[in-house]
């Protein structure tokens, strides 16, 4: 026998336990028939380090790694574990968290910097490409920014000129993200009692960007040692990203492409087409997309694409970038995050086209093994791969890049190598409820007000709310857990917000229309969304919409009837598949805004005990909010079911009304 040792076969993945997805799972055959290694496959061949899955691993200086791993019995009496500085477990827990923060926090805010940066540019009459299509969302926005939207002349309130608000509206944007004092003016947005507790505790945010650089020096080595320091700047940092930088995106981009209203869409892989041009985009930020929807569109490309023997051209998104084209053009959807790899496996994808954040490297090698263009398109995210284009859009040559990338996957339609194989499976979805058409689903133009809403909650009919985000994680199953938790909440009569690829998972699920109801939810919620027309599962966008989330749950406390501020009412937030920073960082302004927040999967806070403990018990008395992590799907929802019965409680709405049949007497003596 050869001394040498046998290089062991890599594993690959069982694609019934990867993937619920029917479509899913018969893409990651096909990938495995063909020799194409998946996201899949990796997550059966690489497993998590175990110390830096409690958080306890810090590699912050060239002294380290330093691994302080929670021993097996756990910790008896003082935890003398430390780091070659002398760096506690509580610290380095806090500082990778911070860090987690710093990461999505950026990701977020520097999506949202550069639509503010287009939408200047648009108000500075600089781009002829793109032009403001929501005048309404324009005004509405305006007095937040402390934009006046009237002006005297000669004693006579008159209304300003629609360009002077533009651009004192984006100058003003601009300004949040790195202006020298003052605090940011989005957090007056939220209800009155959170916002003066906020200013109490020091976590109002000061600009976006001080924020996040504050983070990386203080948990630079020697700086901030005191853990609950430490979190109190990822406060200022995560409330900069929800209520300031995130939000500023999702305002910016309403007024620049149209606040969604709700329409109809499809979602999952089968929405490809055979005999059409492939187009994919996936990413996050609308600005280039919008442009490239509108160049499919026009008469020029289409006879083009009928020239190279296609019947069409068919657009479709991936992450996040899907679900922006889905809410405000009926865009349907290819898949979630995972999905990325298996739409170029199909065969037929003849261009995907990226911009910023979750995009696998590994496409491009993927793309080698098929006819596909993968093209890079933001200066801040290329590939190291030969075979990827780089076409840098600019939003001042908007259409002109877009035509060209357009061309692109038109001319390589011709150029497929293997026999196309798309499944079957798509469903149908609603998509694009945002605040303002919430707000009119529950009473229309005239009676619309989430009156309704807290109505319904109140009386029971409604148990309570519960935002389900974040991303899919290849070391769980594939939408099981968004689906598991969703239904169980539903089930138990509680409405869902959503968005991210959790909304797309709910799709592809079939819980995104009004006709789910009947069949997946208790009898309060479904004769609701029998009454008004709308899915138990509201879709509210993308990640970065999570700001929609927020400001719902502010015109909740607004109509009166649940409280004062956003941690009475009955809501609980959760991610059931979490994976980015990005996710962390909206955990913790959902958990600061006052939101019970429960994660899957895991959390890095697992080796610090006294840490994880201020943040899942401590933190509730300071913010109204707090932390929690369930792995198990049921138990997980039965968490979220569990703290809104107690908000219920707490509000005295917990026991059915006696009902009384009234005399007339009666009748008249109630006051009207």
């Amino acid at each position: 026998m050869s001394d040498e040792k046998k290089v062991k076969a890599p594993k690959l993945a069982d694609p019934l336990n990867a993937s619920i997805d029917p479509a899913t799972q018969q893409m990651i055959k096909r990938a495995q028939e063909l020799g194409v290694e998946t996201v899949f496959d990796r997550a059966e061949n690489m497993k998590p380090c175990n110390i830096g899955v409690q958080g306890t691993c810090c590699k912050n200086c060239s002294m380290g790694p330093c691994r302080l791993p929670l021993p097996k019995g756990g910790i008896e009496g003082e935890d003398t574990r430390k780091g070659l500085c002398g760096a506690s477990p509580n610290t380095i827990a806090a500082r990778n968290f911070a860090r987690m923060v710093a990461g999505g926090a950026s990701a977020h805010s520097d999506h949202g910097r550069g639509v503010a940066e287009v939408f200047l540019s648009v108000a500075r009459k600089e781009s002829d490409d793109y032009c403001i299509k929501d005048y309404d969302k324009l005004l509405a926005i305006a007095p937040h920014f402390g934009v006046d939207i009237t002006v005297d002349v000669d004693g006579e309130t008159q209304d300003r000129d629609m360009d002077e608000i533009a651009l004192e509206v984006a100058e003003k944007a601009m300004n949040e993200w790195g202006k020298v004092d003052g605090e940011c003016l989005y957090m007056k947005r939220a209800p009155k009692p959170m916002y003066d507790r906020w200013k109490e505790l020091g976590v109002l945010p000061r600009n976006v960007d001080r924020e996040i650089v504050e983070i990386m020096h203080r948990t630079h080595i020697g700086v901030d040692q005191d853990y609950k320091n430490i979190i109190k700047q990822a406060t200022r940092a995560c409330l900069a990203d929800g209520w300031v930088g995130s939000m500023i995106a999702t305002d910016l981009q309403d007024v620049l492409f149209g606040t969604p209203t709700p329409v109809q869409s499809e979602v999952n892989l089968g929405v490809m087409k055979a005999d059409h041009v492939n187009l994919i985009l996936h990413g996050h930020e609308p600005i280039l997309s919008e442009m490239i929807v509108a160049v499919c569109q026009s008469q020029e490309m289409i006879d083009y694409a009928l020239s190279k023997g296609a019947k069409g051209i068919q657009i479709g998104g991936i992450c996040c970038t899907a679900n922006e084209l889905a809410q405000r053009h009926g865009i349907p959807i290819v898949g979630t995050f995972l999905q990325q790899e298996l739409a170029i496996i199909t065969g037929a994808c003849d261009a995907m086209v990226v911009d910023i954040q979750c995009i696998f490297q590994n496409v491009a090698n993927v793309a080698k093994c098929f006819h596909t263009k993968v093209i890079t398109t933001h200066p801040i995210a290329r590939m190291e791969q030969n075979n990827v284009l780089h076409i840098e859009f600019d939003e001042h040559h908007a259409k002109e890049d877009a035509t060209r990338i357009v061309k692109i996957a038109i001319d390589n339609f011709q150029n497929r190598k293997v026999e196309v194989m798309i499944p079957d499976n798509k469903e149908p979805q609603i998509v694009g409820f945002g605040v303002e058409s919430i707000e009119y689903a529950l009473g229309g133009t005239f009676r619309g007000s989430y009156y309704t809403l807290n109505d319904n909650i109140i009386n029971g009919r409604i148990r309570g709310l519960a935002g389900v985000v974040g991303c899919n994680n290849a070391r769980t199953k594939h939408n099981e857990s968004h689906i598991t938790v969703i239904k169980e909440l539903i089930k138990n009569d509680v409405l869902v917000l959503t968005t991210g690829c959790s909304a797309i998972a709910a799709g592809m699920a079939g819980l995104l229309t009004p006709e789910s109801a009947a069949v997946h939810c208790g009898p309060g919620l479904a004769e609701v969304c029998e009454t008004v027309g709308i899915p138990p599962v509201l879709h509210m966008g993308s990640c970065v919409d999570n700001s929609r989330i927020l400001l719902a749950a502010a015109e909740v406390v607004k109509a009166g009837g649940l409280g004062k501020q956003i941690s009475d009412i009955p809501v609980a937030g959760s991610a059931p598949e979490w994976m980015s920073e990005k996710a962390i960082s909206i955990g913790h302004y959902f958990v600061t805004s006052g939101v019970y927040t429960v994660f899957g999967v895991t959390m890095p806070v697992e080796g610090a005990p006294v840490f994880k403990d201020y943040l899942y018990n401590e933190f509730e008395d300071i913010y109204g909010g707090m932390w929690d992590c369930e792995p198990d799907p049921v138990k997980h929802a039965q968490k979220m079911i569990a703290h809104i019965d107690k908000k219920r409680k707490e509000l005295g709405i917990d026991k059915a009304r006696e009902r009384v049949l009234m005399d007339m007497a009666a009748r008249q003596a109630i006051e009207v």
